[in-house]
């Protein structure tokens, strides 16, 4: 192998040939698939096109694409503590994905180099090496055009190019490098031991069986090129999904694979003198055949082509190889690619004679021994079609973030949509809007999202209608404020936890409360009464300070108005007028001991909410309560506020589930809209969850408080709403990439497996489709299914109360139950 290897040295973080060819590598990193629009594709293939022009003549433009199966491999031991996250990580252990790496090599010819042909090539004949190969002006050539290459591709930042190192190409002592791994045909970097290569009967690598199918002749191309094709399982009646024009031999192509593209740039007068030469020969044929008139007049268009339109003439080349250890599975690979390029609407030839030497050409640094007759003529317009444009999902860098799935397989991801669009200037907050028809998954979705922040230390406050949120609060500790008969919901605004003070935040809050219970909606208060209230609220405090005996609750307040405040109003005698104490005491007298909402006011446990971190308050009995449902939800806004506030560094989070409707009324409209244009300011993030989508069209609230302060939107199943979308694009300002997106979800859903599919907007710059694919262990914990829920619940009661143990005796059960039938 060492005495037949074409590649000479690897220095400088270039490939030399022993013909005197320079390479220099890059590692490319696509955008994503299914996260692009079909102007994305035209603009990358108007990027390639014109980087291509920026080629000296002489050079080979190499892209080698590797996809190759693998499995997530689960972490047991960073999650063996967590009792959801392991049983994801359980579910998900060795779901196969396919996983790509793309590289782009350019490779400056030797001068004065025979052309390769499958009768004259290295691999079966060695050569000197070449003088110039000490050229430093060839490098210069080379170094100069790879600048500007790099940063014609880079310059829109949907595409970024890393410069390969020597020891990425040639490997080390300890992990292998690129020219091992294509020779050898490994899917790591671990070292292996060498394999034998045979030629014969077939193309074989170590234990694998090799198949090359070619794209070598003008004839089994397609009669049309463009950037992008229709994927039609995304596509809907009034949208064309678009994937790139080769997505069928990247991603969509389910087995071990390398795609190899080849265009070549090589003196375009001398290609058109050649052309014009053919042209005259097909002229004077042209009298014979049918054929030959056809050809002259092909020829002919292709020459008026380049001169007119100044079109960069090339030759190209593009095949794929794939491979197994099982050769049985080759006939269903054969089966697989000719679907692959019918989609393309291309012919698929499958290589036997010259994939010995094609297999070589593909070799890092060796592009320039691609066989002359195995190229055909063309634009670099039409040759930048068949390039690969996108890549698999990648997790986010971020260290904080939620947990979903890639759209394809369902590939655990890690993905941030808070944190780092932020810092990169896509959102200017955290806020987010959530949006779901019934039945669509929003609930159970929303529960993982929001375990993920909790498990993340971040504080939550959810305000629900539905008690779509218990299993949540039950796994993990939390404080669950609800109202039945036997057990009415009751707060404590007077209590101060360990780490709170009577500070100037504290008593506007207890302050605003108390006005709120005092006055109607539409009844202003006067200076004065606010003055003898703010007294009033720092008096007692001093008293609870000198008799700490004193139980601090609205009860002891309310007496201490009567003992001790109405001496101090009449000492500095201050009027009825000025602050009416009596009726002040009349009209809160509901709320003290004996009233018709005693319980409201003095709560004696579940008091300390402030560091709490999951609190909820579930507000399904009194939402049509006058009264009660008003103040619990004043009660709920100050509690976050004062989190807000008061935690500093800490990641706030306030949900509101669909009490929004009720809640936007009147003063908490303006409550709604500086909640949304301040939370961010204290590394807080508010979350409105709604699944009526007329509300979302109608109400002015909605619009000027919501969704123009909440750059991300997560959004579910819309189809059933198709009819009326356009006014949904409208007030969601969705592009028309978005809608395209958002009318694919769930449209062609992996059978077999349990997931919803949810589009997320960030900012209007980034939009993508991730699955949302729970274990049973989550399912069950976050369900809404009322039976299902009823089912946990008396699980766990016969576990003790725990939900955790509860679950795993009920999915041992089910699964027990699955087996006998």
């Amino acid at each position: 192998m060492e005495e037949h290897l074409p590649i000479w040295k690897v220095e400088n973080d270039c490939i030399i040939s022993k013909a005197g060819d320079i390479t220099i590598g890059y590692e490319v990193e696509h955008p994503e698939i299914f996260t692009m629009s079909s102007d994305d594709y035209e603009m990358q293939q108007q990027l390639f096109a014109k980087a291509i022009k920026l080629l000296p003549n002489h050079t080979v433009l190499h892209k080698q694409d590797w996809y190759v199966k693998d499995k997530y491999q689960a972490d047991f031991q960073k999650h063996a503590d967590n009792f959801l996250m392991l049983g994801s990580e359980r579910f998900f252990h060795e779901r196969p994905f396919m996983k790509h790496t793309s590289y782009l090599f350019i490779t400056k010819k030797a001068v004065d180099r025979k052309p390769a042909t499958s009768a004259f090539h290295n691999l079966l004949k060695r050569r000197l090496i070449h003088p110039d190969i000490v050229s430093q002006e060839l490098w210069d050539i080379l170094m100069d055009a790879a600048g500007q290459f790099e940063k014609v591709l880079s310059s829109t930042g949907q595409l970024s190019l890393r410069r390969l190192t020597s020891d990425e190409i040639a490997g080390t002592e300890g992990t292998a490098g690129l020219l091992e791994k294509y020779s050898y045909l490994q899917t790591d970097n671990t070292m292996e031991n060498v394999v034998d290569i045979e030629l014969k009967p077939q193309l074989k690598v170590g234990a694998n069986y090799c198949q090359m199918y070619t794209l070598s002749e003008l004839e089994s191309m397609p009669a049309l090129v463009g950037p992008r094709i229709t994927y039609d399982k995304y596509s809907t009646d009034k949208t064309k999904f678009s994937v790139s024009f080769a997505s069928p031999l990247g991603l969509l192509l389910p087995h071990n694979h390398i795609y190899n593209q080849y265009i070549v740039v090589d003196d375009a007068q001398k290609t058109i003198k050649k052309l014009e030469a053919k042209r005259l020969r097909l002229q004077s044929l042209s009298g014979y055949s049918r054929q030959n008139l056809i050809a002259r007049d092909a020829v002919n268009d292709f020459l008026n082509e380049a001169i007119s339109e100044q079109r960069l003439p090339v030759k190209v080349h593009y095949n794929v190889l794939s491979w197994t250890d099982n050769l049985e599975e080759l006939k269903e690979f054969r089966n697989q690619v000719s679907a692959a390029l019918s989609q393309m609407e291309a012919t698929p030839k499958l290589e036997n004679k010259g994939v010995a030497q094609l297999f070589w050409a593909g070799i890092p640094g060796n592009a320039a021994e691609l066989p002359t007759n195995e190229l055909f003529d063309t634009f670099s317009e039409q040759a930048s079609c068949l390039l690969q444009l996108d890549t698999a999902y990648r997790s986010s860098p971020s260290p904080f973030g939620i947990r979903l799935g890639d759209r394809l397989t369902g590939q655990p991801l890690h993905v941030d949509i808070s944190d780092i669009v932020m810092t990169q200037g896509v959102t200017t907050n955290r806020n987010k809007l959530v949006v779901g028809g019934s039945g669509s998954g929003k609930s159970v979705a929303m529960n993982g999202i929001l375990y993920h922040y909790y498990i993340q230390q971040a504080h939550i406050v959810i305000i629900d209608v539905g008690h779509s949120y218990r299993g949540l609060c039950d796994l993990v500790g939390g404080y669950y404020f609800t109202y039945d008969e036997n057990s009415p919901i009751s707060f404590n605004p007077f209590y101060l936890t360990d780490g709170d003070s009577m500070d100037t935040e504290k008593r506007e809050s207890i302050k605003t409360l108390l006005l709120a219970l005092w006055k109607k909606e539409d009844e202003l208060f006067t200076r004065s009464e606010y003055v003898a209230l703010s007294n009033a609220i720092t008096l007692y405090y001093q008293k609870l300070e000198e008799n700490p005996s004193i139980f601090p609750c609205f009860n002891s307040f309310y007496e201490f108005l009567q003992e001790d405040y109405i001496p101090v109003l009449k000492a500095e005698k201050v009027q009825e007028k000025h602050f009416d104490v009596n009726n002040f005491l009349y009209v809160l007298r509901p709320y003290y001991r004996g009233g018709e909402f005693d319980y409201l006011l003095n709560a004696t446990e579940n008091l300390d909410i402030l560091h709490n971190r999951l609190v909820i308050f579930e507000l399904d009995n009194i939402k049509d309560h006058p009264i009660l449902f008003s103040i619990v939800t004043l009660i709920c806004m100050e509690i976050f506020i004062s989190k807000m506030r008061k935690l500093k560094g800490i990641r706030k989070v306030i949900v509101i589930e669909e009490a929004w409707k009720a809640i936007a009324k009147g003063s908490m409209a303006e409550f709604l809209k500086y909640l949304y244009k301040t939370v961010r300011k204290y590394f807080g993030e508010a979350i409105t969850v709604t699944q009526e989508i007329d509300d979302l069209i109608s109400s002015p609230i909605v619009k000027n408080a919501i969704i123009n302060n909440a750059d991300c939107k997560i959004l579910l199943d819309m189809r059933k709403f198709m009819n009326k979308f356009d006014q949904i694009q409208e007030v969601l300002g969705l592009s028309s990439k978005g809608k395209t997106l958002l009318l694919s979800v769930n449209k062609a859903n992996e059978t077999g497996r349990r997931y919803r599919e949810l589009f997320i907007d960030l900012g209007g710059q980034i939009m993508k489709v991730y699955r949302y694919e729970p274990s049973p262990e989550e399912y069950y914990c976050f369900t809404t299914e009322e039976r299902e829920k009823v089912m946990v619940r008396k699980y766990a009661e016969l576990h003790g109360g725990d939900i955790r143990q509860g679950i795993k005796a009920l999915l041992i059960d089910l699964k027990e139950n699955s087996k006998l039938k």
